[in-house]
């Protein structure tokens, strides 16, 4: 038996042995191979973020080099479908590993050169309501910039992380093919184009007129786009064609709605620091592409269609505004949405992100929101959009859908120490309606009980004055102010108040703006803020029950004006007053009519809706 065991066994061991040879003949390519993979360059990821990779570093082996994609539109006249000029960054890695990777892209009409100074580019302001200004300077751009790169913005930021950079001129800039339209179709259409290219649908060439196609090889057809103010309104133009890969995108203080942006509720308002500029100002500004195509462009759309449509007489919301307004187009949209933006930017104001946040959540789109109290610009920290990018482009299930939805930065922290809530506005915010009781040409008070009789007050219009120096005033006719009792505690205010203002004019159109401030005036109170502000809104009492069509308001007759102020989240300190201030041309953003213009305000009829996060309780409470 134990012989005949040991011959067993020596005969199992020959085979064994036999079969180990051949398994290593078999896997040893196997085995070469798993290990060429191990030596490959590949994306990291740690805690759910995207890791910087030694070999994606090397900026001495990024491969860059720029081509054109044909679009599915021909807006410069000319019979041939326009191609978008497109540059691309990204590791070597792609090339001599065959390694592919998701993108980052972004879109400007910038990266070219804009229009330099000049005296008279800007609409005058100095005229009276419902009066043309004479007409202004339009300005030549020449284009800057040489090929292969048109920006390096955001390159050393993604790369190392594992992403490819895109860059693209929007249509009639730089070298890119057609003509600027400030939120037409075609500069939703000229993204969405590139988009199809590096998901290998759209074609793409050497040269903005040959036939030599370049593919996308390297992408994995995940996109996400980023870019800020113009540069992140293009994110969601692309966003609203709900075109396949655009996976996520993060604007940053984009503007959603040109309306918005140079009108407010029927008024003719410039956005700040700006006064003046109109959506055909920025057109002259940014177009910088084929010197051959402008006298085209200019005609078709600076000088017809814009010069039609934006009404600079009236301020009415029309089909060219609503034409312009990316919230009318969310219907498709599929991008998982992180926005970002600054509740002092009175240049793209925090109402734009708002509008489009409320609008993705109610479309069960992945979407968080990012606020800080500076002003205009400023991204989310790295780590949120570095969360943001990982889990939808390159698919790593790191559970940011489940993050908070809204990210605060409160006052005097650092942008990247922001609050985390679990939406905005607060949840546990209510409005508070707030009265006015009279004090005019000093302060009259703001109280949560309402009371009778208070009769009416009056303010003379005069654009002389600045807001900030009517707020500071302590007896002036030019204003009319109410504040609350000296706060005994923090006020936390979050979300959008609302005004209603009962008022008459002396004349047939007003400006009519409304200021919400903290007092007394300390200038530097807050980190990087030079105001007291807390928030302020403008509106045109001919536009009273209508955004479409204004009317010529009676001399003497009371009309109801109902409208937002943008919105905010900020924590007024014990000591301080809240203080509503209405008065009628604001220096730095509305027309200036010929001072004295009269407006009657009822105090009975006009009152003020503010979110205050634990309501009415939290308010008395703060002002016993």
């Amino acid at each position: 038996m134990a012989i005949f065991k040991y011959n067993i066994d020596r005969n199992i061991m020959k085979k064994l042995t036999k079969l180990t040879v051949l398994l290593a003949i078999i896997l040893t390519p196997l085995f070469s191979v798993i290990a060429q993979t191990e030596n490959k360059s590949v994306p990291l990821f740690e805690n759910g973020e995207a890791q910087i990779v030694p070999e994606f570093k090397d900026q001495e082996k990024w491969i860059r080099h720029d081509l054109w994609v044909e679009a599915e539109f021909d807006t410069d006249g000319d019979g041939k479908l326009d191609r978008m000029h497109v540059a691309v960054t990204r590791p070597n890695q792609t090339e001599t590993e065959g390694l592919k990777l998701p993108v980052v892209y972004v879109s400007s009409p910038y990266f070219a050169g804009v229009a330099g100074s000049v005296d008279g580019l800007f609409w005058g302001v100095k005229h009276e309501l419902g009066e043309s200004a004479k007409e202004r300077v339009h300005p030549e751009v020449v284009r800057t910039g040489k090929r292969p790169i048109i920006s390096n913005s955001h390159i050393k930021t993604w790369i190392p992380r594992g992403y490819i950079v895109v860059h693209s001129s929007s249509p009639g800039t730089g070298l890119s093919q057609g003509s600027p339209t400030v939120g037409g179709d075609n500069e939703s259409l000229a993204p969405k184009a590139v988009i199809d290219w590096l998901c290998g649908r759209a074609t793409g060439y050497t040269t903005p007129d040959g036939n030599e196609e370049v593919k996308a090889f390297w992408s994995t057809g995940k996109v996400g786009m980023t870019g800020t103010s113009y540069n992140g309104t293009i994110p969601l133009a692309a966003a609203t064609t709900g075109v396949e890969g655009l996976e996520a995108i993060i604007p940053i203080a984009p503007n959603t709605s040109y309306y918005h942006y140079y009108r407010s509720n029927g008024l003719v308002r410039s956005p700040g620091g700006y006064l003046g500029e109109d959506i055909d100002v920025l057109y002259d500004f940014i177009h910088s592409g084929d010197e051959s195509k402008r006298a085209y462009n200019n005609k078709t759309v600076r000088d017809t269609e814009m010069k039609n449509g934006m009404d600079r007489i009236t301020g009415d919301y029309n089909d060219f505004w609503a034409g312009r307004d990316y919230l009318n187009d969310m219907g498709p949209m599929k991008a998982a949405l992180l926005m970002s933006h600054g509740f002092n930017d009175w240049n793209v104001m925090p109402e734009h992100s708002y509008r489009i946040y409320e609008a993705a959540k109610a479309k069960g789109l992945p979407s968080q929101i990012y606020y800080h109290q500076n002003g205009h610009g400023g991204p989310p920290p790295m780590k949120i959009m570095n969360r943001w990018f990982t889990r939808y482009l390159h698919g790593v299930e790191n559970g940011v859908e489940n993050d908070s939805r809204a990210w605060i930065v409160r006052e005097n922290d650092k942008k990247e120490n922001p609050t985390a809530y679990s939406d905005y506005p607060n949840p546990e915010a209510s409005d508070v309606t707030l009265y006015l009781n009279p004090g005019a040409p000093a302060k009259g008070n703001l109280s949560s009980k309402k009371s009778k009789n208070n009769g009416s007050e009056k303010l003379v219009d005069n654009y002389s004055f600045s807001g900030a120096t009517l707020a500071k005033a302590e007896i002036t006719d030019h204003r009319l102010i109410y504040t609350t009792p000296i706060l005994t505690e923090d006020v936390h205010i979050s979300g959008t108040a609302k005004v209603t203002i009962k008022l008459s004019s002396s004349k047939p159109a007003a400006n009519l703006s409304v200021w919400l401030v903290s007092l007394p005036w300390t200038e530097g109170r807050k980190q990087k803020i030079t105001d007291n502000i807390i928030t302020r809104g403008w509106a045109d009492p001919q536009n009273h029950s209508s955004m479409t069509e204004s009317e010529p308001l009676a001399a003497g007759k009371f009309y109801e004006v109902t409208f937002d102020l943008m919105p905010d989240d900020q924590i007024i300190p014990k000591g301080q007053q809240i203080g509503l201030m209405i008065f009628s041309s604001d220096r730095e953003y509305t027309l200036w009519p010929t001072p004295g213009t009269e407006l009657t305000v009822d105090l009975d009829g006009t009152l003020l809706k503010l979110p205050i996060v634990g309501g009415v309780e939290a308010f008395n409470k703060a002002v016993k």
